[in-house]
């Protein structure tokens, strides 16, 4: 059953225009009713989290209306980071997790996003059927069996103890100084609170939403106002979220960041040597460093490869019995902790590996030498398919024979924004350039 509505994670788009519409959340709401109240029971409940974007008072309470409607009990935890989402939906026993956000986008855009009563996203094929249901006649509740809505005041507080608990007994962050820019987004109470009560001097950063400042100059795709702050408070460490906390960057004590796959090599060379690596293999995304794949392979470690997307590492470390995965952006997947990408444990993990190596974290940001990567992204008109057109086709086959043996292109249409996104890795980096420069100038032609 194939998906329009829905991308590689959830629903997007600009707010107010289609598909992030109060109209269509209300429809997306009464269709994820129906489709978990198939059954015909009651007491059936939702959970309902959102980021800082202004957009999401109107879409939360779109949704609430079309999942009352079909008899759907709804729990409101106000702006909690995704991953708080997933705990809470298996936490309070519910049916359906939803959390409104567009993540690292900007305030303009929003998404929908929906968790299975597991804690985890729901897979292609229920997402696929809920699309099936916006589109039909959606069956709606009778009038004495409406659902009710209550807002649920203590959900970031249960999240937060939660998330202290991942933190190793015994290990405080006492005498470190750490700089969290939250992205005015999701996180903006909850990182900075659990970073106290562990011990840390706080020094807090993009922590005063406004409803359209949201990933505006801060986070983890900005990661400079964090590293101006380390810098200029000399602080030890810097953490950067983005808008709804379930990705990670990493700042050291000079500024320096480490992405996703620099944090990944440090946890599972760490797991590895503690005998807790489940399946003997991180699962990470075609985009990963290939700098990466070699510090692993040097350790006796594997590296399964998914397509782009935490969804797909997810399934695939389900699938497979490994417990440690994520991608380059940020995303870091533990499931001893949690069913999806939570930024916050992740910082928490990295901050843990100081406590008890006594290293500045300059040492332990860069894990491996990155082999050279180029991304480049194309923006184009939603119904066009450049990629289809036997000019780029021909341009990315040249280019591909070009550089094979000495490294690798990956070409991929983004599953959340209208964007083609060109990536290349090359140990020859003046050939790198030409090569990405080439495709993309076939592709902004195309369209």
């Amino acid at each position: 059953m194939s998906r329009k509505l829905f991308g590689t994670d959830g629903v997007r788009g600009r707010a107010n225009t289609y598909p992030m519409t109060a109209e269509m959340a209300l429809k997306l709401g009464a269709a994820a009713g129906r489709y978990f109240r198939r059954d015909g029971g009651s007491a059936h409940r939702v959970v309902i989290g959102k980021d800082t974007r202004l957009s999401g008072y109107m879409l939360e309470n779109a949704l609430t209306a079309g999942l009352t409607s079909t008899g759907m009990n709804v729990l409101l935890l106000g702006p909690v980071p995704t991953p708080a989402v997933g705990f809470l939906t298996r936490s309070m026993r519910a049916d359906l997790g939803v959390m409104i956000s567009a993540s690292h986008n900007p305030h303009q855009d929003n998404g929908i996003k929906f968790f299975g009563p597991d804690g985890f996203k729901l897979s292609d094929e229920a997402e696929a059927e809920i699309e099936a249901m916006v589109e039909g006649e959606i069956q709606l509740a009778q009038a004495q069996n409406i659902g009710r809505a209550k807002r649920i005041e203590d959900g970031r507080g249960r999240y937060q103890e939660f998330v202290k608990t991942t933190f190793p007994a015994g290990l405080r962050l006492d005498g470190l100084k750490v700089v969290i820019d939250c992205a005015n987004g999701a996180a903006y109470k909850a990182a900075p609170d659990v970073l106290w009560e562990l011990g840390a001097t706080v020094v807090p950063v993009g922590v005063s939403p406004n409803g359209t400042n949201i990933n505006d100059r801060c986070g983890s795709t900005y990661t400079q106002t964090a590293a101006e702050a380390v810098v200029a408070h000399g602080a030890d460490v810097g953490i950067c979220l983005d808008g709804d906390a379930d990705r990670v960057m990493i700042l050291d004590e000079t500024g320096h960041v480490a992405d996703g796959d620099q944090i990944m090599a440090l946890m599972a060379a760490r797991w590895a040597e503690d005998g807790r690596l489940r399946g003997g293999a991180l699962v990470a995304t075609v985009m990963s460093n290939l700098g990466l794949e070699r510090f692993l392979d040097a350790r006796g470690i594997g590296l399964e490869r998914t397509a782009v997307g935490d969804r797909y590492v997810v399934e695939r470390m389900r699938s497979g019995g490994f417990n440690l995965g994520g991608e380059q952006s940020g995303h870091i997947v533990m499931t001893d902790y949690a069913t999806t990408g939570d930024g916050l444990i992740a910082g928490l993990q990295f901050l843990a590996e100081m406590a008890r190596t006594g290293k500045p974290a300059s040492g332990l940001v860069r894990q491996f030498e990155t082999v050279p990567q180029l991304l480049r992204n194309v923006r184009f008109a939603g119904t066009k398919a450049p990629l289809e057109q036997a000019s780029v086709q021909a341009v990315i086959e040249a280019n591909s024979a070009r550089i094979a043996g000495k490294g690798r292109i990956l070409i991929r249409k983004s599953g959340t924004e209208p964007l083609i996104r060109v990536m290349a890795e090359c140990e020859d980096e003046a050939m790198l350039v030409e090569v990405v420069e080439e495709i993309v100038g076939a592709v902004e032609a195309a369209v």
